[in-house]
C-alpha cells in the first residue's frame, strides 16, 4: 500500500452535528492569521476540504477542522473550518468539538474542573471555559466574535413562494433569519428535507436582493445560511427558549442548535430588545439537541451596533482514524450527487 497523503482525523459530533477534527498530516499552512491560513487553503489546498467532505470518505453531513499553529501570543492552538461549500470565519459546534479533542486527546493540558482557553479561529480570538470530570469535556462555554444585525424585516422575493421577510445578521457566518411559520413550517423533524429545499431557495434569493459585507472584513461577503426561527417562549426554568432549523449549503439541516446560527439569532433579539444582557437564551436543534446563550455586552463592528456571545455546548468523540489517499484512486477530489446533496458541487 502508497499513500500520496495521510490524515489523522478524530470523529466528534456536537448535538448530533459531525465533526473531523484533523490532528494530524497537513503540516503548517502560510499565513500569520488564521484568516490568512484559511484563505491559503481554500486558493492552493481545497482538495483536502473535498478529499475530507466529498465522497467517497466523506458526506453531506460531515464538517472538517484542521489543527494548526498560531502565530498569536494569547493562542494555544488555531483552526480553519471546513464545510461542504465554504470556508467559514467560525462555527459553534465545530469550535465545541474541536476544544473537546484538544483537551481529551492530551494535545493540550488538562486541568479539572475547569480548562480555560483561548484559540485562534479564522474570525479571531475565541476564548473558551471548558469544564472537565474525571478526563471528559462536559461543557464548552465560548466567547465569539462580535455578532451584529445588518437589516431587519426586508422582504424578499422567492420565486414560488411569493413574498417572504427576513432579517440579515453575522454570527460569524452571515444569516437569513425567516420566522418558520410564515414560510409555512412547523419546525418539526419531518420537514428536514422540505426545509432544506426552502432554504436553499431563500438563501439564493436573500443573496441577490441584499447583498451585506462584514464591515470589518470585507472578505467575508454575502449571505450564505437560512435560518428557519420558532417562536421564542420559557421554559420550566423561567429560560428564554426556541426551535430552530439552520440549513447548510448546499442544502443539509445542521443538527445541532447552530453557534453561529445561535449568536446571529441573539443579535437580532437584542436589536428588537427581546433579551437582556445575561439572559440566558436556551436554541434548540430540530432533534431536540441544545445550546445555551447569553448576550454578554454591547459593542461595535464598524459602524454597526453589536453584541458579545456565549453560547454553551457538550462534543462527544465517536472515532479516531487515518484517512488516506492512493495515487492510482479514481476520485482524489471526491464527487457529489444530487440525490443527498441537493445540488452537485
Amino acid at each position: 500500500m502508497r499513500w500520496s497523503r495521510v490524515l489523522n482525523v478524530v470523529d466528534v459530533h456536537a448535538g448530533g452535528e459531525v465533526n473531523k477534527v484533523i490532528t494530524g498530516g497537513v503540516g503548517d499552512v502560510p499565513g500569520h492569521t488564521m484568516f490568512d491560513k484559511r484563505l491559503y487553503l481554500e486558493e492552493h489546498l481545497d482538495q483536502i476540504r473535498h478529499l475530507m467532505l466529498f465522497e467517497p470518505r466523506g458526506a453531506v453531513h460531515h464538517c472538517a477542522n484542521i489543527i494548526l499553529p498560531s502565530n498569536h501570543p494569547e493562542a494555544a492552538l488555531g483552526y480553519v473550518i471546513l464545510e461542504p461549500t465554504e470556508y467559514p470565519a467560525m462555527s459553534g459546534s465545530n469550535t465545541i468539538c474541536v476544544a473537546t479533542t484538544l483537551l481529551e486527546t492530551g494535545m493540550l493540558p488538562m486541568t479539572e474542573p475547569v480548562t480555560e482557553l483561548v484559540l485562534e479561529a479564522p474570525a479571531g480570538l475565541i476564548r473558551l471555559h471548558c469544564t472537565c470530570k474525571d478526563g471528559k469535556v462536559t461543557a464548552v462555554r465560548f466567547t465569539n466574535q462580535p455578532a451584529f444585525v445588518h437589516r431587519l424585516g426586508v422582504p424578499v422575493e422567492v420565486p414560488g413562494r411569493g413574498t417572504l421577510t427576513v432579517d440579515v445578521a453575522y454570527g460569524g457566518m452571515t444569516y437569513a433569519l425567516v420566522d418558520a411559520r410564515s414560510a409555512g413550517f412547523a419546525l418539526t423533524p419531518d420537514e428536514a428535507h422540505d426545509l432544506c429545499v426552502a432554504g436553499q431557495e431563500i438563501k439564493a434569493a436573500a443573496a441577490e436582493q441584499i447583498p451585506v459585507t462584514h464591515p470589518g472584513n470585507p472578505q467575508i461577503a454575502g449571505i450564505t445560511q437560512t435560518e428557519f426561527t420558532g417562536p421564542v417562549t420559557r421554559d420550566a426554568g423561567g429560560r428564554l427558549t426556541a426551535v430552530n432549523a439552520v440549513v447548510v449549503s448546499p442544502g443539509r439541516i445542521d443538527r445541532s442548535a447552530c453557534g453561529t446560527g445561535t449568536c446571529a439569532r441573539l443579535a437580532v433579539m437584542y436589536a428588537r430588545g427581546e433579551i437582556a444582557i445575561d439572559e440566558p437564551f436556551v436554541h434548540t436543534s430540530l432533534i431536540g439537541t441544545p445550546f445555551e446563550s447569553w448576550v454578554r455586552a454591547e459593542t461595535m463592528v464598524g459602524h454597526l451596533p453589536a453584541v458579545v456571545p456565549d453560547v454553551a455546548g457538550q462534543a462527544w468523540i465517536t472515532g479516531l482514524h487515518q484517512v488516506g489517499l492512493d495515487p492510482t484512486d479514481p476520485f482524489p477530489n471526491g464527487f457529489t450527487l444530487n440525490d443527498t446533496w441537493l445540488q452537485a458541487i
